[in-house]
Parts: structure tokens; sequence; C-alpha cells
């Protein structure tokens, strides 16, 4: 089964502040954030892996450092945020569920091995990390069943937070596709699939990943934070 996995990479990155792409940050082990994340990818999925980067800001960067993969331009980069860009990526991709993450994401490669099995399934989920929960992170509750309730920055007693790796199935994809053209332009993707909750009925099950390193790359400390785990 081919695996359709999409990288979230338009963003200007402001607040970790460089003059490139968030995503071309170097680490401490020689490699970008997004390579990391290819490599990451490609460990896991190998030749069953077909990869779509969304890119917007500074994205000749972006596509001369990776040639051999397919490209959505996000034109709108500066006025928008992730719901634009994954609605690109969603209505473009083929049949079949679709994989994504956030651009900026630093990751263990047993995290796409623990989420191989749901892949297979083809079972919506989104990872989080029961940990910690951090003020400025999306954050999630959960149902009577157990699934994904409330999914956004604003949660208040959540369980965890989201780390930007998630999934939608086949079956759920129609769906989130309409809810995040009814998303403003500023909203995050996390609002499509809270839409898609509480409209469609879509279950989402959230995957506590917390035995494995991730991080977001937002600003310094997120970085020192990689690097001393690479």
């Amino acid at each position: 089964m081919t695996v359709q996995a999409v990288i979230l990479a338009a963003g200007m990155g402001t607040r970790l502040g460089r003059p490139f792409p968030k995503p071309l940050t170097p680490l401490s082990d020689g490699r970008t954030i997004m390579q990391q994340q290819m490599d990451n990818l490609n460990h896991v999925f190998g030749d069953d892996l077909r990869i779509t980067t969304v890119v917007g800001f500074k994205l000749d960067l972006i596509l001369e450092a990776f040639p051999d993969v397919t490209y959505i331009y996000n034109e709108a980069y500066d006025q928008t945020n992730t719901n634009r860009s994954l609605l690109k990526a969603l209505r473009l991709s083929a049949a079949g569920g679709v994989l994504w993450m956030n651009g900026d994401v630093v990751f263990d490669p047993a995290v796409l091995s623990a989420v191989q099995p749901l892949i297979d399934e083809d079972r919506s989920f989104i990872c989080v990390n029961t940990a910690a929960v951090g003020e400025e992170e999306v954050k999630y509750t959960v149902d009577d069943a157990g699934n994904v309730a409330e999914l956004s920055k604003q949660v208040i007693d959540a369980r965890g937070e989201a780390v930007g790796i998630n999934y939608v199935s086949s079956s759920d994809k129609t769906a989130l596709i309409s809810r995040l053209a009814e998303c403003t332009e500023t909203d995050y993707f996390e609002r499509g699939i809270e839409l898609s909750i509480d409209k469609d009925g879509m279950q989402v099950t959230p995957v506590d990943i917390g035995e494995y390193f991730a991080v977001e790359v937002d600003f310094e400390e997120d970085l020192t934070r990689a690097n001393e785990h690479l």
C-alpha cells in the first residue's frame, strides 16, 4: 500500500527568526529539519512512500534542497495559516488516506513505526504527548469513547498536546476537505478537524507517542532540545 505523506512547509517561521524557510534550519547532526523528516519517512515506509511538500516562503530554496518530491504551492503563504496548505494538499492527493506533518517537527523515526498499524487500518489519528501541555501548543480533550473531542490552543483541562503528525483516513478525507474549506484563512488545520468531529462524526484516535522524542521547533529553546536529542 502506498503511503501518501505531506509536509507543510509554506510558512515564514517568524518566531524562530531565520532568513530562510524554517524546515531548512540546520541541526547539530548536519541535516536540516526537513532532511531528518525525509529520512524518517523513507526509513519506515521505503518504496511504499509518496511525499508531497507544500511550499510558499522562499520556495526555491526548498526545491533546490529536495528536487525529487512533488510540490504544491500555497501562493497566499503570507496571508493564510496551515488549514489552507493542508486543504490544497488533500484536494490534490490520490485516493486513500493521507499522513501529514508540520515542516518544523524533529522526531524519532520510531514515531512513524508506532503509528504504522493505524495507517494500515486506515484510521484517522493525531499524535499527542500526554506528558506535557504547553500553553502555546495545540491541546486536546477526549470524549467518552476516548476519541478526540476538542483540538485547539484554547482547550481547557487538556489531556495533552498535539505534536504535529497526523493522518486522515480515506473515508474521512472528503469531510475534512469540506470543513477545512469552511475555516477562516487564519485558522490552523486543527480547526478543520474539530469541525469534522462536530459536524460529521469523524472519529480521531489520539496516539500518545510520549515515549519517543518529538518537538515542534517554534523557538530557540525548541531547537536546543532537538539538537540535544540528536
